[in-house]
C-alpha cells in the first residue's frame, strides 16, 4: 500500500486543465448529480463485466441492476469497491490548505478508517417496519427490502461490497478550478472544486489503474470537499466510462449539527444509486425520470435533515441517507418490504418535501 501508484498522475494533468471556474455566489444548494455515461475512452477488458440482472417495473420500464435476479437466484454477489482517497489542496491568499482523508476524527480514527468501519462495509442487523432484513451491509439491506417478497424465500440473496483501499493521491487544484470556503453546512472550512475538472482527472486516472476493471466499482473519497457546477454544493456523483462504473463522494465533518454529506451519508446515497442504476449498459428510467434512488429524499429537513438516519457502530455514530424504494419508482408495491415508499419506512408528509407517493418528489 505504500508504493507509488500510477493511478492519477495529477501533477502532470493539472497543467492541461483549462476549464474556467466561476466564482460561486454562495448559494450553497445541497445536491447530488449523475454525469451521463459515455463511450469508453480507453481499452477495457471485455471479459471483466459487472454482474447485473435485467428486470421490468410494473409500469413497463426496463432496468439493469447490480447482482442477480432475486426472484430466480438464492446466492451472494460480491463486488469489489476500490476506494481511492484524494487529498485535495486549494490555495487562497497565497496559503495552501489541504483536506486529507487521513485526518483523524472524533474517535481517533482517520476518515478512511471510519469509512471502512461504517455500516456501508460492516454488517449490522436491520429491522425496518417490523421486518428483519438480515445482519448485513446497508446497501444490501436496502436492496433486499426492494424485493422482499422474493428475498424472504431466497434468504441467501445478497449483494455485498468488498472495499479495497488504493494509495492516497494528492491533488493541487489550480485557482481556476477550486477555492477555499468557510461555514458551508456547518463545516468550518471546505474546498470547492469544479466537477468537470475533477471528473476529467478521474477518467484519465482510471485508464492507468489496471487493477480496476469493469467487474468492480471505483469510488473517489474526498474530505470536506464539495464539487461545483456553476454553484455549490455537490456531495457526490456517479457515472460510467464505457463498461467501467465509478463515482465520487465527500466525507464532511461539521462543527455542530448535521452537515450535508456528513461522514458516509453521500457514500450511502451514491452506492444505492449505482446498485439500482449502474448506468451500464443503459441508463435506467422510470415514470419519475432516471432511476436514482437517493435523489427524492435528499431534500428532507428537520429530524432527518438531508434524509439522514444515524447508526452507531464500533463506538462511532454514522449518518446514512434514506433511499426511495422501487415502489416509489412504479414497481409492484407487493414486492417491497411492507410496500414502503422509502427504505426507512417513511410515510405521509416528509418535512421540506411534502406527502410521499409514487414519483411525488421526482428523481
Amino acid at each position: 500500500m505504500n508504493r507509488r501508484s500510477p493511478l492519477f498522475l495529477f501533477s502532470a494533468l493539472t497543467l492541461l486543465a483549462c476549464a474556467a471556474f466561476a466564482q460561486d455566489q454562495r448559494t450553497d444548494v445541497p445536491k447530488f448529480v449523475t454525469l451521463p455515461a459515455r463511450p469508453a475512452t480507453y481499452d477495457q477488458d471485455p471479459s471483466a463485466s459487472l454482474q447485473e440482472w435485467d428486470g421490468t417495473l410494473l409500469s413497463g420500464y426496463n432496468f439493469n441492476m447490480v447482482g442477480t435476479n432475486p426472484a430466480t437466484t438464492n446466492t451472494t454477489t460480491t463486488v469489489n469497491v476500490f476506494l481511492i482517497p484524494v487529498n485535495i489542496c486549494v490555495t487562497s491568499g497565497g496559503t495552501k490548505t489541504c483536506f486529507d482523508p487521513k485526518t483523524k476524527q472524533s474517535n481517533g480514527a482517520s476518515v478512511v478508517t471510519n469509512v471502512l468501519n461504517s455500516p456501508i462495509f460492516k454488517d449490522q442487523d436491520y429491522t425496518i417496519s417490523g421486518t428483519d432484513l438480515g445482519n448485513t451491509q446497508y446497501e444490501d439491506a436496502f436492496q433486499r427490502s426492494n424485493f422482499w417478497s422474493d428475498v424472504k424465500t431466497n434468504t441467501n440473496y445478497h449483494v455485498i461490497l468488498n472495499p479495497i483501499v488504493l494509495p492516497e493521491q494528492t491533488l493541487d487544484v489550480p485557482a481556476a478550478d477550486g477555492n477555499l470556503q468557510h461555514g458551508q453546512f456547518g463545516v468550518p472550512e471546505t474546498a470547492n472544486v469544479d466537477i468537470d475538472y475533477l471528473d476529467s482527472l478521474i477518467t484519465s486516472g482510471l485508464s492507468k489503474a489496471k487493477q480496476i476493471t469493469p467487474a468492480s466499482f471505483a469510488m473517489i473519497l474526498t474530505y470536506d470537499t464539495y464539487l461545483t457546477e456553476g454553484g455549490c454544493c455537490i456531495g457526490g456523483y456517479h457515472s460510467a466510462n464505457g463498461a467501467q462504473t465509478y463515482g465520487e463522494f465527500t466525507y464532511t465533518t461539521p462543527s455542530g449539527g448535521t452537515s450535508f454529506s456528513e461522514d458516509v451519508s453521500a457514500l450511502s446515497h451514491e452506492l444505492g444509486e449505482w446498485m439500482d442504476d449502474p448506468l451500464y449498459p443503459n441508463e435506467n428510467n422510470s415514470p419519475c425520470g432516471i432511476l436514482e434512488v437517493g435523489d427524492p429524499i435528499e431534500g428532507e429537513v428537520g429530524t432527518h435533515d438531508f434524509g439522514d438516519y444515524t447508526y452507531t457502530l464500533n463506538g462511532f455514530t454514522y449518518h446514512l441517507q434514506d433511499l426511495a424504494t422501487m415502489h416509489y419508482f412504479g414497481q409492484n408495491p407487493n414486492l417491497v418490504n411492507n410496500t414502503n415508499w422509502t427504505f426507512q419506512g417513511q410515510t405521509g408528509e416528509l418535512p421540506g418535501l411534502g406527502n410521499i407517493g409514487e414519483c411525488s418528489f421526482g428523481s
